[in-house]
This record gives C-alpha cells, structure tokens and sequence, in this order.
C-alpha cells in the first residue's frame, strides 16, 4: 500500500474582527455590621456535683471545650464608615 503524505491547507486569512470587551464591574465595597450571634459551646467544669456544676457554670466558671455551632445571627447594626 502506497504511504500518502499528510499536506496541510494554507489556512485562510480573515480579518482581525474584534471582540467586544465586557463592561466593567463596578467596583464592590466593603461594608462593616456589627451581629448579634447566639452560639451552642461546650464547656467543662470539675465539682462534687451536678447542682455545683451548674452553680460553677452559670457564675462564670469552667473551661471552654469547643465552639459550637451558630444557632441564630442577627444584625445589629450597620457601620458606617467614611470613604
């Protein structure tokens, strides 16, 4: 079987025709509120009972374990600051 050479068309030469460019996004600010977030933490506390415990907790005392997940937000107020 004869081998057949593989000859590429000349490509055909258009005229440049621009693209039309995108508007510009206006610029995004930034804004600052001051929110209001009720979270569920964990904490620990050692006592010699489950009435100390909770006496220790409610004044204040024991040791943040974890975080917790945020259960409500609520917005506050908006800052406003001067550009």
């Amino acid at each position: 079987m004869p081998a057949v050479a593989y000859k590429e068309r000349p490509r055909e030469r258009s005229q440049h025709v621009p693209r039309p460019q995108p508007k510009p996004q206006p610029r995004l600010k930034t804004f600052h509120a001051r929110l209001i977030v009720t979270r569920a933490e964990e904490w620990w506390v050692e006592a010699h009972s489950a009435e100390e415990a909770e006496a220790l907790l409610a004044s204040g005392q024991g040791h943040h374990a974890a975080l917790g997940e945020r259960l409500h937000v609520e917005l506050e107020e908006m800052l406003d600051d001067a550009d």
